[in-house]
């Protein structure tokens, strides 16, 4: 009966200005990301002979250009880089994250709204104001120019936000469940673990794709704190690959690159896109 229900004109008219603004929008967001490859087939010629001035050899420009950026320009390695450093910080972070936000929500104690806001200040906490002392740190326990430095470097500024995104989940959760495990038998870890952890799924796969995004696009730290280049990520072999180009910069190379960096994004996003969908559906309905 409601689907066959007929709209007023005032919803007609609602429902196509919203299509219309979601065409423009989408628009604004394909045509970018469709020029940008579309230059990576193009010699640098061709792309200031016009925005699109159709490429006289497309497979050609095409191989040479992502073969320049991805072995003369090293993007290959600086993507196996930055899939280590955020595979592992990833992980790390929303283990660590979980449990802390699981603990502070369902186990009170004394002093435990002072440590919850204690991390919620790090939300606040400028990256550039923490760059020196995080240099020093990390340069006297041997991890400055390495992977590993750089992967506690991300979990350490992403774990405040993790917190503050799953405390109000776990907080949510009906205590009874947790006690009834706790009846059959499950100690903390197991209720944790297979019974509280499960139920705040929608929370962990929004919070997982926010993390992996921010730690993707991490520019500030790698460059602070990694001036090896063997051990570059994304952000930087991007950069490196502009400013090292001096005035003879390989356009065509470079959007190549562009292509390399942002394909493993979108990747992500369409494989976790029904569970980010299914995390806000969840989490207004609740």
């Amino acid at each position: 009966m409601a689907k066959n229900r007929k709209r007023e004109p005032g919803e007609r008219g609602i429902v196509i200005g919203s299509h219309i603004v979601l065409i423009f929008w989408t628009i604004i967001v394909i045509l970018p990301l469709a020029w940008t490859f579309f230059s990576s087939s193009r010699s640098t010629s061709e792309i200031f002979a016009g925005p699109w001035e159709m490429p006289h050899n497309f497979f050609h420009n095409l191989s040479a250009n992502f073969s320049s950026a991805w072995s003369d320009s090293g993007l290959g390695r600086d993507l196996l880089n930055t899939v280590i450093v955020v595979s592992i910080a990833l992980v790390l972070v929303m283990a660590l994250g979980s449990m802390c936000a699981y603990s502070l929500a369902r186990f009170p104690f004394r002093g435990s709204r002072f440590v919850y806001y204690l991390i919620l200040a790090g939300n606040t906490f400028p990256i550039f104001l923490a760059i020196v002392p995080l240099f020093f740190v990390l340069k006297n326990i041997g991890l400055l120019n390495t992977l590993p430095g750089l992967i506690l470097s991300y979990v350490a500024f992403a774990f405040p936000f993790t917190v503050f995104f799953l405390y109000p989940f776990f907080r949510a959760l009906p205590a009874e469940i947790g006690e009834a495990a706790q009846l059959d038998g499950a100690g903390d870890w197991r209720t944790f673990l297979q019974v509280m952890l499960p139920m705040a799924k929608p929370g962990i796969a929004a919070v997982a794709i926010f993390n992996f995004l921010g730690l993707w696009n991490q520019f500030l730290l790698p460059v602070a704190l990694n001036t090896n280049q063997k051990n570059y990520v994304l952000s930087q072999g991007m950069y490196n690959f502009v400013s090292s180009a001096g005035y003879e910069v390989n356009y065509g190379a470079m959007f190549a690159g562009v292509v390399i960096t942002v394909v493993p994004v979108l990747i992500a996003y369409i494989i976790f896109q029904r569970q980010l969908q299914g995390s806000l559906s969840q989490g207004t309905s609740k």
